[in-house]
């Protein structure tokens, strides 16, 4: 699908003055997003008979990882808003692969991974692998190398 600019609507016409060729066109949430949609494509597939998305596979993950956790800390390091990690945790706490705590005091909780969530996230793991060693081949691992190196600079100037 391609991308549609001012500069693609007005082919065969010579670029407005001023307008720098090799700057970038289009939107980049829209194309950060289409990447996106075609990665999560790809992967789908080898999580399919898991019953989990890559979404939740990776919020799995990070639970895993780091928990016990605040959810705010969770939030935080996920690039997450509350609610948008709220309404994520929820099927993965239906299904008993997370579990709130409690926390330091009456007031707090910790998100935490169950034993059944590390087992799931365990199974998982090869999926995740395959998934991603498919995509590298098919993108090239110097491509990948260099995106993840640019997506982790441009992660850091928008936090900074």
């Amino acid at each position: 699908m391609a991308t549609v600019t001012r500069a693609t609507a007005r082919q065969g016409k010579p670029p407005r003055a001023g307008a720098d060729p090799a700057g970038p066109k289009g939107c980049t949430n829209f194309k950060l997003r289409q990447l996106t949609r075609r990665v999560s494509q790809h992967c789908e597939p080898f999580f399919a008979a898991s019953g989990l998305k890559t979404t939740q596979y990776s919020l799995l993950a990070h639970v895993d990882v780091l928990g016990p956790v605040q959810p705010s800390q969770l939030a935080r390091r996920m690039g997450l808003d509350a609610s948008t990690l709220s309404r994520n945790l929820q099927p993965l706490l239906a299904a008993g692969w997370v579990e709130l705590v409690a926390g330091g005091d009456a007031r707090s909780s910790l998100v935490q991974a169950s034993a059944a969530g590390r087992a799931k996230r365990a199974e998982m793991k090869a999926d995740w692998k395959r998934a991603q060693l498919a995509l590298n081949r098919r993108l090239g691992e110097e491509r990948v190398a260099r995106l993840h190196a640019l997506l982790d600079d441009c992660l850091a100037l928008l936090d900074g």
